[in-house]
């Protein structure tokens, strides 16, 4: 019986190998095949959106492939590659992309916004404190003669 479940989980496994990608897609130079499939990896599947488009199954991430591909085969370097993908789809096609003043502000905004509103929280509350400590001159008169009551 462990002998048909290894069996059942190693044809399992060479099914799911041998749908990643079809033979008669990948490049017929290894190194250029070996360059694509890295660039895989940096590619988002905008399908998925939490995929790249070497681990996604949809038919963009396919068509996707397909491009890199060519891209690869016609000698362009992966950077123009990248700027290709970004130039189409946006910088949101990359899985990692590169730093900017832009995503800087994106990634930094909610930190000043925190900021902001601890320091308008702060300068509330420390109005309020003083505000509520001043008394006027009647209340002081009033207060004196409640303590003299006393």
């Amino acid at each position: 019986m462990n002998r048909l479940k290894a069996a059942a989980i190693a044809l399992a496994a060479l099914a799911l190998v041998a749908g990643a990608s079809e033979p008669s897609e990948r490049l017929a130079d290894p190194a250029q095949e070996a360059r694509a499939r890295e660039l895989f990896k940096e590619v988002r599947c905008l399908v998925c959106q939490n995929e790249s488009i070497d681990d996604s199954e949809a038919q963009l991430a396919g068509d996707l492939r397909k491009v890199v591909r060519e891209q690869v085969k016609s000698g362009r370097s992966d950077r123009e590659i990248r700027a290709f993908l970004v130039e189409r789809y946006g910088e949101f096609v990359l899985l990692k992309p590169p730093f900017s003043a832009g995503n800087a502000a994106l990634w930094l905004a909610p930190i000043g916004v925190l900021l902001v509103g601890g320091g308008l929280m702060f300068g509330l509350l420390r109005r309020r404190e003083t505000a509520e400590s001043e008394l006027s001159q009647d209340e002081e008169a009033r207060l004196k003669r409640l303590l003299e009551e006393d």
